[in-house]
């Protein structure tokens, strides 16, 4: 998900680029000045406890925003990410965040701050004074909200100044040429988050073919669990010797031996553009084991996609890999070939509806030649990119 935190001082010009920029990227909108005056308008209990804060300057306390802002994002599903104006504002809002996003397994790409002159700030606020009806646009109010800013919001900046997702932006010109410039850094910032793609399909399915032509073809790095284990295997490593067996007779590799390979392969190709994981994860619980994988460096699973074939047509290519050089030793068995398709109907079918539960999952048809399948995979593997980015 593309989610930013779009940052600076009253009267910056937040809510005009907000508008835009949503439009642009598909994102849901976020304005804890707009949740709470939409409460105040409702005359709600919060609203009638928030307006007499907003009234006076004061920031509203963090238990009535986070409780606004959860509905909000619970309520924006569908939405390629979130573009939050005016949150987080303190410290502690910040850490808020991190952990409201954390929820949903997703994180903050970047936080966007407008820098405008202080002279010009008030003059802005003023303007709109004169317009807007709003309480907290006279003289009084906007120099105690120019100091709460300063004193309360500005170790914000520091916080994710320090994570290298703080980008300063001129906020002063025209419009169009703001939006620009915004633009310009959300497109940046996005060459450099990580396409990570789960590819999942019953065994002789195909993955391994149309992963490695992906990775190629988009400068992903292909990472084949079990590639990594028949690596370790053929070196005789103590990894491999745990592994062995489990392998030769069609059954799963404990989850902590694949952790281990799997960790040292993603530190060790941080270049590439992101990853494309084949054979992992095959159970609900390494689905989890892998988002906290990628959440330790503070990326995420971006799509599934699941490449479909009959059971018969299955049989048919493993049988046949079998009389190849790239035979497997459970290549060899037609009753571990079905005990490995029964495995995956039984284990491997529900991290497809785990992915698909999050909008991030998708099919195709894996019958036919390799060009016609790789081409519908290609377009599709397009399609979220661009979603996504």
């Amino acid at each position: 998900m593309l989610n930013i935190a779009l940052f600076g001082p009253p009267g910056a010009g937040k809510g005009t680029q907000s508008a835009l920029l949503i439009e642009r990227y598909n994102l849901a909108y976020i304005s804890t000045g707009d949740l709470l005056r939409s409460e105040i308008a409702e005359g709600t209990e919060l609203g009638k406890k928030a307006r007499e804060l907003i009234d006076q300057g004061l920031l509203v306390p963090d238990e009535l925003v986070v409780e606004l802002i959860e509905k909000k994002i619970v309520m924006s599903a569908g939405r390629n990410g979130i573009l939050f104006d005016g949150f987080p504002r303190t410290l502690v809002q910040a850490y808020i965040l991190e952990g409201l996003l954390l929820k949903l397994n997703t994180s903050l790409a970047c936080m966007l701050s407008l820098e405008v002159p202080r002279e010009e700030l008030i003059t802005r606020l003023l303007e709109r004074g004169k317009s807007s009806g709003r309480s907290d646009d006279t003289a009084e109010v906007i120099e105690h909200r120019l100091v709460e800013y300063q004193n309360k919001t500005m170790p914000v900046a520091e916080f994710y100044k320090f994570r290298d997702k703080y980008i300063p932006i001129n906020g002063v010109g025209r419009i169009e040429e703001v939006f620009e410039r915004l633009s310009a850094s959300i497109d940046t910032t996005l060459q450099n988050v990580w396409f990570n793609l789960v590819l999942t399909g019953a065994p002789g399915s195909g993955k391994g073919t149309q992963g490695r032509l992906l990775a190629k073809e988009y400068n992903l790095y292909y990472i084949s669990t079990g590639s990594l284990l028949r690596r370790e295997i053929k070196a005789g490593s103590e990894i491999g010797l745990k592994a062995k067996e489990q392998m030769t007779s069609g059954e799963l590799v404990p989850d902590e031996i694949v952790i281990q390979l799997i960790e040292q392969e993603i530190k060790q190709h941080k270049n590439f553009r992101g990853f494309i994981f084949k054979g992992f994860p095959r159970t609900i619980v390494q689905a989890y084991i892998l988002d906290g994988l990628l959440r330790r460096l503070d990326s995420s699973v971006s799509y599934c996609i699941e490449l479909n074939a009959s059971t018969l047509e299955s049989i048919k290519r493993l049988s046949a890999r079998a009389k190849t050089p790239q035979a497997r030793a459970y290549d060899m068995n037609t009753d571990v070939i079905i005990h490995r398709l029964e495995e995956y109907e039984e284990k491997t079918r529900p991290v497809v509806d785990f992915y698909r539960k999050q909008n991030k999952f998708d099919s195709i048809n894996a019958v036919g030649n390799e060009k016609d399948v790789f081409e519908k995979l290609y377009a599709k593997v397009g399609e979220a990119m661009r979603i996504l980015r």
